[in-house]
């Protein structure tokens, strides 16, 4: 996909704004459509990056507890019981 320098211009905008919380949940589980936040080929990769793990000093056990992670069944596994 590409990206306009408007939308790189308005996404940079966008990771200033975002808290710590919103940015945690985006990373652990980034939907569809958010991977402008993601791409190590535009400066808004980078920008997120600093952010979340300079400004805010990454996940804090609370935040990664409070988020979780998506359950998953594992095969012929008794931890499904």
């Amino acid at each position: 996909m590409d990206f306009t320098d408007q939308k790189i211009a308005d996404a940079l905008k966008e990771i200033e704004k975002m808290d710590h919380y919103t940015m945690c949940r985006l990373w652990r589980f980034a939907p569809q459509g958010s991977e402008i936040y993601f791409r190590s080929d535009l400066p808004t990769g980078d920008a997120f990056k600093t952010r979340l793990f300079q400004h805010y000093g990454g996940f804090t056990p609370e935040i990664s507890k409070e988020l979780g992670w998506p359950a998953k069944k594992i095969k012929n596994s008794s931890f499904n019981n």
